[in-house]
This record gives C-alpha cells, sequence and structure tokens, in this order.
C-alpha cells in the first residue's frame, strides 16, 4: 500500500471532534497509516482525488470521512487477498444518500440508490474501499466523469445491430441517490464495470456517522469490542466444512497465537504440515502393526490442523503472500496423494494385490473432481458478473436448484446446510475418514472408502452442476486462455478444428479411447497375468486421445464446455495408465509418472485461482498431446517403464526449473530493475 486518501467532500463528519484527539478524518488518516499506507493525502473534492490518483503507482486507499471502525478494519480492507479491488461492505440500515450494493459470491455485481438494483440489496457501502494498480485508471476516470456530472457504464462495442449507449448523466442515475463524494465515486466506479469485491465486516465494528450522537454510539461500539481477540477469532473462516468446524477450529486459534508469537510465518507451518504428511505416509506403508497405523491416523490428523493453521495465521497477521497461496495450493494436494502412496504401498506389503491400483485410482478421480470444483467455481463467479443471456438455459429445473442451493447455504448451521457441504467429500472429510478407517481396518479399507464417497460425491456434485451450468450459460473458457488451461501442446494447436462437434464432445471421445484400452489390460493382467498382447492398441486408443485436440481452436462457449479440462485430464492419466498397465511397468512408477501431471495440472489451476501469470516454462512441458505420444513411441518399442521414468524426471526438471524462475529468478531481477535509478535527459556524454 502506498497511498491513502481521506476524501472529505460531501460528509458534515469530517470535523466531528474525536473522544480520543483530533477530528474524524485526523483518526481516519491515523488508521490509514497504521493499515500500511506510505502516504496519506487528503483530498477535498472528487477533482483532487483524481490527480492524486494520477501520481499513484500502487494500490489506493480511498476512505470517506464519516467511517467510526476499529483499526482493523481498514487493515483488512487494504490487506485483502480476494481481489485487487476491494469495498467495505456494511449491514447497517442505509443512511441518507450512502449507496447501497448487491453482492454475488463475494463480488459486488451492483451498486448505487437501492431503486436503481435490479435485486435486493444485500448491504450498504462502508465509506472505504482499495483499489488495486490496474483499477486506478478507472477510479481517476469515474472521479472525473461523477465530478463532471455524467458517468460513462461499460457497454460493449458499437455494433450495426447494437449502436453504442450514450453518456449517461451522473444526477439521472442518483437523482436520489449518494450525497456523499465517496458514495458517488464508488457508485461511479461500479457504473464503469470495475469488478469488485466485497469486505464484510464480522465481529469488530464499523458505522459511518453522521453527528455527534451517532459518532458517540459508534466509539463506544468500538471500544466495547477487544480487538486482538476479535481478530484471533476472525483468522478461522466464517464458513468451513463439518470436520474444519467442529474438530480443527475449536482450537486450532490457541495454535495460531503460539506460532505468531514464534515469529512463524505461514508458509513455515505449511512445510511442517508437510512433514508431519509425510510422517503418517510413511506409518502407513511401512507397516508394523496397529500402532504404527494409529500413530500415522495421529500425524495425519496433526498434519490437517497445521493445514488450517497456516491459513489462519495468514489472516491473523495479515500475512499474505503470492508465494504463500500458491504453495498452499500445492501442498494441499502434494500431501494428499503422497498419503495415497503410503496406503497403497502398505496394502501391498500386507498382500493385497491391488494396493497401488487403488491409490492411482483415488488419485485420478481427486484430480479430475478438482478441476471440475476449480472451473465450475471460476464459472460461478462469472455468472455473477454478467447478466444471463435472455432465454439461454431457459431456467426451469436449473433455475429451481439455484434457488434451492441458494436457500440452503443461507440456512448455517442446519442439517441441510451441513449435509450439502459435506456430500461433497471436502479435504478435511477425506483426511478425516482416511485417519478413522486406517486407524480401526488398514490401508486398504481405506483406499477403497475414499474412492466410494469420492465417487458419489463426483456424481452428485456433476449432476447437479451440469443441471445449474445450462441454466448459467456462461462461456467461460472463452474468459482465459483456453490452450493454457487445455495444457495443448504442438500436435494440438496445429489440429484442424472441427467446430460442429464441440470441444467438450471431442475431448470426451478421445478419453472413451484410453478408458476401453484400460479397461481391456487389466481384463487381461487378471486372466493371463500379462496385457503385453495389447500392445498394438496402443496407438489407436493414442489416436482416439488426439481427437480431443481437434476441438482445441474452436470457441469454447457451450454450457458445459467449463468440463473440457476435466475431460482432458481424464484422458491423459487414463492413456498413461494404460500404457503402463500394457507395458508391465511398475505401479509405484505409474503412481509416480501420474503424481508429477497432476502436480503440473494443479500449478495451472493454482495460478488460475490466485490470478498469477503462466509458468514461465509452460511451453517445455509438451502439452497433453506430446506427452501421450511420447508415452506410446516408447511402449511400443518395449521400453514402456524407461520412457516412462525418463519423461517424468524430465517433467520434474521442468517443473523444479520453473518454480525458481517464477518464485526467486524474476522477481529478483524484478526487484533490481525497479531499484535503478530513472535516467533523465537526452544529452549524449560528452
Amino acid at each position: 500500500m502506498t497511498l491513502a486518501i481521506v476524501l472529505a467532500g460531501g460528509s458534515a463528519a469530517a470535523g466531528l471532534p474525536t473522544r480520543t484527539s483530533g477530528t474524524l478524518a485526523d483518526r481516519l488518516a491515523a488508521q490509514c497509516r497504521l493499515a500500511g499506507a506510505d502516504e496519506v493525502r487528503f483530498a477535498a473534492d472528487l477533482d483532487e482525488l483524481a490527480a492524486l490518483v494520477d501520481l499513484a503507482t500502487g494500490p489506493v486507499l480511498v476512505t470517506g470521512a464519516d467511517l467510526v471502525a476499529h483499526g482493523a478494519v481498514l487493515r483488512h480492507l487494504a490487506t485483502s487477498p480476494v481481489g485487487p479491488t476491494v469495498a467495505l461492505v456494511l449491514t447497517d440500515p442505509p443512511g441518507a444518500g450512502q449507496t447501497v450494493v448487491r453482492e454475488e459470491r463475494g463480488q459486488v455485481v451492483e451498486a448505487g440508490p437501492a431503486q436503481t438494483l435490479n435485486g435486493d440489496a444485500t448491504g450498504v457501502f462502508g465509506g472505504a474501499l482499495r483499489v488495486g494498480a490496474d483499477d486506478l485508471p478507472s477510479l481517476a476516470a469515474a472521479a472525473r466523469a461523477v465530478a463532471a456530472g455524467t458517468v460513462l457504464p461499460a457497454v460493449p462495442a458499437a455494433t450495426p445491430e447494437t449502436p453504442a449507449a450514450p453518456a449517461t448523466p451522473a444526477a439521472s442515475q442518483t437523482s436520489a441517490g449518494p450525497a456523499s463524494d465517496v458514495d458517488r465515486l464508488f457508485a461511479g466506479l461500479a457504473l464503469l464495470g470495475t469488478l469488485v469485491f466485497a469486505q464484510r465486516v464480522r465481529l469488530l465494528v464499523a458505522h459511518r456517522v453522521g453527528d455527534v450522537a451517532e459518532l458517540a454510539a459508534a466509539e463506544a461500539a468500538v471500544d466495547a469490542v477487544n480487538e486482538d481477540r476479535a481478530e484471533l477469532r476472525l483468522s478461522v473462516k466464517e464458513r468451513d466444512d463439518f470436520f474444519s468446524t467442529y474438530c480443527v477450529s475449536t482450537w486450532s486459534p490457541y495454535l495460531v497465537r503460539v506460532a505468531a508469537r514464534l515469529g512463524l510465518g505461514p508458509s513455515t507451518v505449511t512445510m511442517i504440515s508437510i512433514l508431519f504428511a509425510v510422517g503418517a505416509a510413511a506409518l502407513f506403508a511401512v507397516g508394523g502393526g496397529r500402532p504404527a497405523l494409529v500413530a500415522g491416523a495421529v500425524l495425519l490428523y496433526l498434519g490437517f490442523v497445521l493445514d488450517c493453521v497456516d491459513g489462519q495465521l495468514a489472516r491473523y497477521t495479515r500475512n499474505f503472500s503470492a508465494w504463500g497461496g500458491w504453495l498452499d495450493t500445492m501442498a494441499d494436494r502434494a500431501k494428499e496423494y503422497v498419503v495415497y502412496a503410503g496406503l497403497g504401498y502398505g496394502a501391498t506389503q500386507a498382500g493385497h494385490r491391488y494396493g497401488w491400483a487403488l491409490a492411482i485410482a483415488a488419485m485420478t478421480l481427486q484430480t479430475v473432481r478438482h478441476m471440475t470444483d476449480t472451473w465450475y467455481g471460476v464459472l460461478h463467479d462469472e455468472a455473477a458478473r454478467r447478466p444471463r443471456p435472455a432465454g439461454a438455459g431457459g431456467g426451469g429445473i436449473g433455475d429451481r436448484l439455484n434457488a434451492a442451493s441458494t436457500r440452503v447455504q443461507a440456512d448455517t448451521g442446519s442439517l441441510s446446510y451441513w449435509l450439502k457441504r459435506t456430500v461433497v467429500f471436502p479435504i478435511g472429510e477425506r483426511w478425516a475418514l482416511v485417519a478413522l478407517t486406517v486407524a480401526l481396518f488398514n490401508p486398504l479399507v481405506s483406499l477403497i472408502a475414499v474412492l466410494v464417497w469420492g465417487t458419489l460425491a463426483f456424481a452428485y456434485t456433476g449432476a447437479l452442476r451440469t443441471l445449474r451450468a445450462r441454466w448459467m450459460w456462461v462461456p467461460v473458457l472463452d474468459t482465459v486462455d483456453a490452450t493454457l488451461h487445455r495444457d495443448d501442446g504442438p500436435l494440438a494447436a496445429r489440429s484442424p478444428v472441427v467446430r460442429p462437434m464441440g470441444p467438450l464432445t471431442l475431448a470426451v471421445i478421445g478419453a472413451l479411447g484410453p478408458a476401453a484400452l484400460l479397461a481391456l489390460a487389466l481384463a487381461a493382467v487378471r486372466s493371463e497375468g500379462t496385457a503385453d498382447g495389447l500392445r498394438w492398441l496402443l496407438p489407436v486408443a493414442l489416436l482416439v486421445l488426439l481427437l480431443g485436440g481437434l476441438g482445441a481452436g474452436a470457441a469454447h462457449n457451450g454450457p458445459l464446455d467449463w468440463l473440457v479440462p476435466a475431460a482432458l485430464r481424464a484422458g491423459e492419466y487414463l492413456f498413461a495408465i494404460a500404457v503402463g498397465v500394457v507395458g508391465d511397468v511398475p505401479p509405484w512408477l505409474i503412481f509416480g509418472y501420474v503424481f508429477l501431471l497432476t502436480v503440473h495440472h494443479y500449478d495451472l489451476t493454482a495460478r488460475l485461482e490466485k490470478r498469477q501469470a503462466a509458468p514461465p516454462l509452460h511451453a517445455a512441458t509438451l502439452g497433453w498431446d506430446g506427452r501421450s505420444v511420447l508415452l506410446c513411441l516408447a511402449a511400443i518399442v518395449g521400453f514402456a517403464g524407461i520412457g516412462m521414468a525418463t519423461l517424468g524426471s524430465y517433467l520434474l526438471v521442468v517443473f523444479v526449473a520453473s518454480v525458481v524462475l517464477a518464485w526467486v529468478v524474476l522477481p529478483a531481477r524484478a526487484a533490481r530493475a525497479s531499484a535503478l535509478p530513472v535516467r533523465t535527459g537526452g544529452g549524449a556524454p560528452g
């Protein structure tokens, strides 16, 4: 945070005296400094604010002069990780001239007078917002437009059928609306189409005041709440899953406070949780009877507790970083799959033939599920930001499912609420199931339980999300780099485009070929002990798989095309497993290769969720098509194991190099470049 601006225009509260010292505006300026602002400036009007914003180079914190709040409220707003531009939203009844908002999935989708919203208001603007660096031009434009009396809403480009909309006078938009400059500014910024996330106030106190009596009442409310105790409670997610809520978060805040006092960072706690998970996996693998399995279950539980603590510590200390967010996402999946490996090895050592096969199946299922979860979340966020096209999806059952889901989510703590959150088999429930089943039974039962519940959850979420997605009808893949997130390689990029079938149909057909080959190979191994006789089918399965590349250049604008990445992941994983079975590759090597594929793909989704750039060496990963061709060639010539080990090692080296480049080399290079003095003047040296 480099700049904070206290905007006093249109607010009678700016000069109100506080109980401590100075005016309310002075206290807000001091709180902005404590929130991390390097510089605090006062702006008398919107034109002055626009001039200050023009000079800013980083995020800007803007607050009106009528906000009474804990200092932590502004600090949380200034450091919020949810998005670049975030607005404070309160549940207070709107005062005269205050902007109300309508939110969906944490995003402000409308802001202005209540009578102008296309739906019921969900809150009132809290008089403060943090604007990301990329949105500063929009902030300055909104300030100048509102000051001049006009706001230009974001509209599609003009076409012969739809001419451009004219400028809308601000007075007509807000004739009964915002009076203070900060309210008018926020309404104008929303009208310009800026993506704004909502920052709700929970446990702490924040009120907008208009006179001495309201100021005194708000100050008393602030004094009545212990700020540090509230912040510790706020470190726990407001809505979490059942196991996390009742079996972890009831005591994990004590660990958060200890970690903070010891000076541990969130990433350090993440690393410690990895050690616990690896220890649990080792105990599951080596056997040693019931004591070892119970000890492993305890380590697994404690590892999950620490997995919760790292995020809680980040929220408590406001220590957020792109690296920490990426590491947490990657570590969650890596820990889970290392545990699956320990279970698979332990089951095999105990004499169960299909231990590794179950571990591979569990990892494949969970990864494909996670891909659908990620893209459905992106779809839902995008749907919240745009109106649904008229006639798309037709409402019907999708509309009713959406309404039912909203009702259940609003009924926090009810039986239906917890059932809905638990049936989808979230990570806490997965770790709890593994710990309980392995402690009470054995690794084989644990893997079977994970597969059964995971399959049921996948069927449940897949069916309901498909129906709701058809109702929403949002072409989400067309809003990002589809080639990157499809993970296409050179073959797919150069393939002809088959538009009539659509990319999803082609991707699903492509996955069916490897699935059929894998089924035949498993049947052959069961009956004959080997599937080597099916080697001639590998090129056939590969050709079917490559059909998925025929949709690479097509528009991904169908209502279900958000499923394309998951279908492509399934096809590649199934083909790799089939190659391993046909080529008589050791199961642990098949697991390791698929694990590296999942790491590569989670890297892509983690960057999508954290709004980060593509991995620096992504092109070197060859794409799903290139990797599959190389595996097939190695298997045909009889070196499936060597080919899989070599390709897996190559992917590991590329991944590590990409991580070092992305998080060490490139940031250091950027820091050195920004530290260089700027040369002025054009004279040549004499």
